[in-house]
């Protein structure tokens, strides 16, 4: 049954639906409603909160609550994941399933509180020593993004890695109808034999989680194994949406919220006669290239909007690999994208083009 819910509180009990059962957290604006409403809800179920004394505490609690098997999760802003970079690196490092929610706000440093997307850089390349990697969804809508909270949960335990849930504020913070299901995990990865809950010498072996590798060639085995992983992974884990592409004239490349926002500017265009794409990443690592690239094949022009100084367009690029020109409308520090603006920019760009 669909309810109505505010952004923070609808992801939280999507985690716990998906048998999240210990979180770790640290409160900052705009995301306070995940650890509040984790703080009642996880004991009602069996579960554990922890406010930690800090963000660099909350990630190595994940970390060691992830490597005893369970479902576990942490969620900040912005200003948090910065302190849990190190934390992240070593979850990676050490294969620990985690989840990690990011409600980004702008910056940059401490910035505003208000909704925005500047946090593209630090969730998809990482800020955390070696070449490491993290799965990153990008949700345009609240259901969604309890969708891929749940979804988050399974990925972590399928490639034993973290994974992200990367939204701005307004997401947050809005209030939607959801409808939020039960997830059971997939029997696949139920059973953790790597994981560290007793070992008697027989049926299971001892757990070790170490990133250190004192032997050079020792390392680069990991690493190799590791890369191994992330190419699995995007092979198979892009996901995007593509609205009218086939014969845009313009195609728009945005996501989260800033891709509703396109969607309204769509609208408006079409009725000066430009007919507009709208092509929104759902992953943003992996990032999907070449679906990107296909997408626009038709179009006279790319227009990547973002509420960041264009950290998504550098990807964009590579996508389209110069066979067409791009252009970039932002807003910064919070400052939400208007569709009148971006309408007005796709206008501009349509003439030039021309």
């Amino acid at each position: 049954m669909k309810q109505l819910m505010k952004g923070n509180e609808a992801m939280a009990e999507a985690a716990v639906m998906a048998g999240c059962r210990y979180y770790f957290g640290y409160p900052i604006t705009p995301q306070n409603e995940v650890p509040e409403y984790m703080s009642w809800r996880l004991p009602q179920v069996g579960g554990v909160y922890k406010q930690a004394e800090s963000e660099l505490a909350s990630v190595n609690m994940l970390f060691g609550a992830g490597a005893a098997g369970g479902r576990a999760m942490t969620s900040s802003s912005g200003l948090g994941i910065s302190l849990m970079q190190e934390g992240i690196s070593h979850i990676c490092a050490c294969e620990v399933p985690a989840v990690i929610l990011n409600v980004a706000r702008g910056g940059p440093a401490i910035g505003s509180i208000q909704p925005g997307q500047a946090d593209y850089y630090q969730m998809t390349r990482g800020g955390g020593t070696g070449d490491y990697h993290m799965i990153v969804y990008t949700p345009g809508n609240l259901q969604e993004a309890c969708d891929l909270i749940q979804l988050a949960f399974d990925k972590a335990d399928q490639y034993r890695n973290a994974v992200a849930v990367y939204v701005d504020g307004c997401i947050g913070q809005l209030m939607e109808s959801v409808e939020i299901q039960p997830r059971t995990p997939d029997p696949k990865y139920q059973d953790k034999p790597w994981a560290a809950t007793g070992w008697d010498g027989k049926s299971r072996p001892k757990a070790r989680f170490t990133s250190v590798f004192m032997d050079a060639a020792k390392c680069e085995a990991h690493n190799d194994h590791l890369q191994e992983k992330y190419r699995i992974i995007r092979e198979t884990e892009t996901r995007l949406q593509c609205v009218d592409t086939e014969d845009a004239d313009i195609v728009l490349v945005a996501y989260g919220t800033t891709a509703r926002i396109c969607t309204s500017a769509k609208r408006m265009a079409e009725k000066a006669g430009i007919r507009v794409g709208i092509v929104r990443p759902i992953t943003v690592w992996p990032f999907p290239y070449r679906q990107v690239q296909e997408a626009c094949a038709h179009a006279k022009a790319v227009l990547c909007v973002e509420m960041s100084a264009g950290q998504m367009l550098d990807d964009v690029k590579i996508a389209l690999n110069g066979t067409k020109p791009s252009y970039l409308y932002y807003r910064l520090g919070g400052m939400m994208p208007a569709a009148k603006d971006i309408c007005r920019e796709i206008v501009r760009l349509n003439e030039e083009v021309r």
